[in-house]
């Protein structure tokens, strides 16, 4: 499916997490297209961060605010009386998650019922989607791709935090939102689970990407754990699409797209983490170097793969970008960085450039 670029003309939009790295990209491509976003995130979590780079906050309603304080949000989506819900505001990190378990779960967990319970309260919202991860399956190490209704579960706090936030909709989806009672409530729930995205403007922790960049940035070399490991490396404007194409379904006809979607790459672009250092140093001319991080590091599942089939037959979704494209993509946009650019206008102008493809 082709997205409707008129679609989000004017359609009130609740994004939470707006300042993060995929919010950030969201928030950017949302005002491209003409929807009245507002924003809500407690703070700005990285520096530098693409939020403040692109100049995310500009033609928008950006609130900082707190999803695990219940009454905040009361107000804010009684204010604003959003038609659409995009909900990514979580504790992200798998490695922080085992510093801070409660936390971690307090924000993924009671923050998405406390979303899911005020915009129940209040009412008026058409589409509401749960953005995940593709780490809330019971993980078995398992070489094919975990489909849609495939356990639950999670090894570490936040995988765990993220099973049991889907759990939380899908309550919320049967007890409240029920698709078989869509005349009466008129809400289509559904929880979206994604790839491990990549792309520029990221500065998260632990993650590979960011701590190549900050190897590059200052001349260090790369300490990397798990190069053996398999993950589903995705464009992060090839997620988003995905959320925007289920976005316009659900509001087309709710109760037949109410429901869990994987969005995640071709099989063949499951790749190692040994893969993605080798690709992207020779793309970049052999910027850095790197050492295997041989510590007694915390638990992390060595195998990680989506089953995407739904969503492209009955989405019509697929990724615009292979892997080798992906991390092209993603060292075109730091570079432009690291060269000072006007980043509010290479950030857009990759969306351009990827709606063209």
């Amino acid at each position: 499916m082709v997205m409707n670029l008129n679609f989000w003309k004017n359609k009130k939009v609740l994004l939470t997490g707006h300042t993060g790295f995929k919010g950030s990209w969201l928030s950017t491509w949302l005002k491209k297209l003409g929807a009245e976003l507002i924003g809500i995130s407690k703070d700005i979590p990285t520096v530098p961060s693409l939020f403040e780079l692109a100049q995310v906050s500009q033609k928008m309603v950006s609130i900082t605010g707190n999803i695990n304080e219940i009454d905040d949000l009361e107000k804010i989506v009684s204010k604003y009386k959003p038609e659409i819900v995009i909900h990514m505001a979580a504790q992200s990190l798998v490695r922080k998650s085992y510093e801070s378990p409660i936390d971690t779960f307090t924000t993924n967990v009671i923050g998405t019922a406390n979303l899911l319970e005020v915009v129940k309260r209040i009412g008026g919202t058409r589409v509401f989607i749960n953005v995940t991860s593709d780490k809330c399956y019971a993980n078995t190490n398992q070489v094919n791709g975990f489909s849609e209704d495939s356990p639950m579960g999670g090894y570490d706090p936040y995988s765990s935090s993220k099973g049991c936030a889907e759990l939380v909709t899908s309550a919320y989806r049967s007890s409240f939102f029920n698709p078989k009672e869509f005349e009466c409530h008129k809400l289509s729930l559904s929880s979206v689970r994604a790839g491990n995205v990549i792309g520029g403007g990221d500065w998260s922790n632990d993650r590979l990407i960011p701590d190549i960049i900050r190897g590059i940035s200052k001349n260090k070399s790369v300490d990397i754990r798990n190069l053996n490991s398999i993950r589903p490396w995705q464009f992060v404007l090839d997620a988003l699409n995905g959320y925007l194409i289920l976005a316009e379904k659900m509001w087309n006809n709710g109760k037949e797209f109410s429901e869990p979607w994987n969005f995640g790459p071709n099989e063949n672009d499951c790749k190692t983490v040994e893969w993605v250092l080798e690709n992207m140093s020779t793309k970049w001319n052999n910027m850095f170097t790197w050492t295997n991080d041989s510590k007694n590091n915390p638990h992390e599942d060595k195998i990680l793969k989506l089953d995407c089939t739904k969503s492209h037959k009955r989405l019509g979704w697929n990724t615009k970008l292979n892997a080798d494209e992906t991390i092209q993509w993603t060292i075109d946009w730091y570079k432009e960085f690291f060269n000072k650019s006007n980043m509010k206008n290479v950030t857009e102008n990759q969306i351009d450039k990827f709606l063209s493809k």
